[in-house]
């Protein structure tokens, strides 16, 4: 057994895979596998209409606002947002929490004026910037809620007087959010909805054809909720395994079922952390994240020794990112809280024999 606190592609649940791996041999009783059928057979249509209901269901997404499927992850957002939404002339707020913020920043300012409202960068984005106020005459203010490098996590969001954009990619489904305080939401698929490949998109209508730029078709919101997330061929298999595991994610009690075993996660292993006097974690602890933990060991000359101790223990996936160091457990929906019981146990282990 592998103890995965891979920072994604994410865990998946073992029945997910199992019925996925069905539908590889044979879909739905076509005689053909899911990597095959037509994205325009009316049982594949049905699976993207589910996948969407599931969203809608489970963030509770209300009326007024379009659900779609693309492709590009949300790498592809950062210039999609700022495409669709910032006019010629017009300026755009954003918080500067983290690289995936940074590099949303960058692409922005290749369609307008991007004010950086807020930024942590001076301090290695150790916290997430609170003292800030969004202006008024922003097209819209974006921001995001996980930083799966550094460890961080908005636990609020500001009220604002424009549209709120946020990247959720990492802690979507994991906690519960009221959609009817964002204009857009855009998530990559594979931390806790699916398999890398898709990107989902939530977005509140009204705020869309409001500028003059001519935006190619693919880039277009607009011809994508058109095309019912069909415009192109989807990605057929990603949104099949998203269908199956937001099905599973229902039938645990949902979004606020999930909210508390993450959160019963995270303490666990927060806890160690703290208690522990060989690890300490990296980030303000007001901000820390429930779903990407960051820590370091007093002692740097001890990280190759603990991840080869923590590997021959079959657990994979905790160096931290190349830009950071030290270590990086991920806790996505799927993983179990026995993997962070585990995960203790073997931090206390080592702890005896180098204290």
């Amino acid at each position: 057994m592998k103890y995965n606190f891979g920072a994604g592609p994410c865990i998946l649940p073992q029945e997910v895979f199992k019925q996925a791996a069905q539908a590889v041999l044979e879909f739905d009783h076509t005689g053909l596998s899911i990597l095959e059928i037509s994205h325009r057979t009316p049982e594949f249509e049905a699976v993207v209409a589910e996948t969407e209901r599931l969203v809608r269901t489970l963030l509770n997404v209300p009326e007024g606002y379009s659900v779609i499927f693309l492709q590009g992850g949300a790498s592809l957002q950062f210039s999609m947002v700022p495409m669709n939404l910032l006019g010629d002339g017009k300026k755009a707020a954003y918080t500067d929490t983290g690289v995936w913020a940074n590099k949303a920043i960058k692409e922005g300012k290749l369609f307008g004026e991007i004010n950086v409202i807020a930024s942590s960068k001076d301090a290695n984005y150790t916290f997430i910037p609170k003292d800030y106020e969004v202006p008024h005459d922003a097209a819209y203010f974006h921001c995001t809620s996980n930083n799966t490098i550094y460890g961080t996590e908005m636990h609020q969001f500001p009220k604002s007087p424009v549209p709120v954009v946020c990247d959720m990619s990492s802690d979507i489904f994991s906690r519960e959010v009221n959609v009817a305080d964002f204009g857009l939401i855009y998530a990559g698929a594979q931390k806790n909805m699916g398999p890398a490949g898709v990107t989902l998109v939530i977005v509140k209508d009204e705020i869309l054809g409001k500028i003059d730029r001519k935006i190619p078709s693919m880039l277009d919101y607009k011809i994508h909720i058109e095309g019912e997330s069909m415009y192109n061929t989807p990605p057929v298999f990603s949104i099949y395994v998203s269908m199956l595991n937001l099905k599973w994610l229902k039938a645990k009690g949902g979004v606020p079922a999930i909210a508390q075993e993450n959160l019963a996660k995270a303490r666990a292993l927060y806890a160690e952390i703290d208690r522990n006097p060989l690890f300490k974690g990296t980030c303000a602890v007001e901000d820390r994240s429930n779903m990407n933990i960051c820590f370091v060991m007093e002692n740097p000359e001890l990280e190759k020794d603990f991840l080869k101790f923590a590997e021959d223990r079959d657990i994979i996936g905790i160096k931290g990112h190349r830009s950071v160091g030290g270590f990086r457990a991920s806790m996505y929906n799927a993983l179990p809280i026995s993997s962070v019981h585990f995960l203790v146990d073997t931090m206390q282990e080592f702890a005896e024999k180098h204290a």
